[in-house]
């Protein structure tokens, strides 16, 4: 039996190793400004994590062979100073993680956004993604969802037809921005939580009912790119889907003329 789990473990460890190494699913090719550090983070701690379970796999394998090979079991009380440094590595790894990714959430959140940046409302519904832009006048108008709010009227959102600021504004169900330019989102849900998940801009943020949750990115390749809920939010969360097209600023008011 011994001789088997040892070699269960060893086909763990090389399995492991070569979906680390080879990575035949892996993360989408990075397109917003923070994605090359996010990814320099994400592999620094899969390569520390890795190597400590290869070791202790390893070094259990190690303990069943060395089991094996006794005919009697033998008895040990362990090693204090062992015990006492593994309890010290691990909590001083643990804070590192802790400090490390709170400095670099803080660099991605808390810095302000250019003074052009793009402002999009996002809102989240069973079971569809709402984008909304301001309009010539640069200014949302007001929503009342509870009163408002009919889909099939064209008015998933709200709009308060009496608020002229919202005349103009473009409701769309996928976002287009323009590439060089912060984004600067203000997320809302209208009846649970959803998460907005963009991948390739290594993006993902819930969004909540009765509040509205303000961050930003920006995203620095052109093309189109998938959004997801990253948040079970019904019997129709698989269909919670969009896209967002990053395109030239000429595309992007071209865009928003014709809308």
């Amino acid at each position: 039996m011994a001789l088997v789990l040892v070699l269960a473990l060893l086909l763990i460890i090389v399995g492991c190793v070569w979906l680390f190494v080879a990575h035949p699913l892996w993360f989408p090719a990075g397109a917003s400004a923070q994605a090359a550090i996010l990814d320099h983070q994400f592999t620094l701690a899969l390569w520390l994590l890795g190597a400590l379970f290869v070791a202790g796999h390893i070094v259990l394998a190690l303990s069943l062979v060395r089991s094996r090979r006794k005919s009697q079991s033998a008895y040990s009380r362990g090693n204090w100073r062992f015990e006492v440094a593994w309890t010290l590595a691990i909590t001083a790894i643990f804070f590192w993680f802790n400090i490390s990714g709170d400095r670099l959430w803080s660099s991605m959140k808390l810095q302000p956004v250019e003074a052009n940046a793009i402002q999009v409302e996002v809102t989240g519904a069973q079971f569809q993604w709402y984008f909304r832009y301001p309009g010539p006048d640069g200014k949302l108008g007001r929503t009342n969802a509870q009163k408002f709010a009919k889909a099939d009227e064209g008015n998933p959102l709200g709009l308060d037809p009496g608020d002229p600021a919202g005349a103009d504004d473009i409701v769309s169900t996928s976002m287009v921005v323009p590439v060089g330019h912060d984004v600067d989102l203000n997320l809302r849900a209208l009846d649970v939580i959803h998460s907005l998940f963009i991948p390739a801009m290594r993006f993902k943020q819930d969004t909540v009912p009765g509040m509205d949750i303000h961050t930003h990115f920006r995203p620095v390749q052109m093309g189109e790119y998938e959004i997801a809920c990253a948040e079970l939010c019904g019997t129709g969360h698989y269909r919670m889907r969009a896209v967002i097209r990053v395109v030239s600023e000429e595309e992007f008011h071209t865009w928003l003329i014709k809308r």
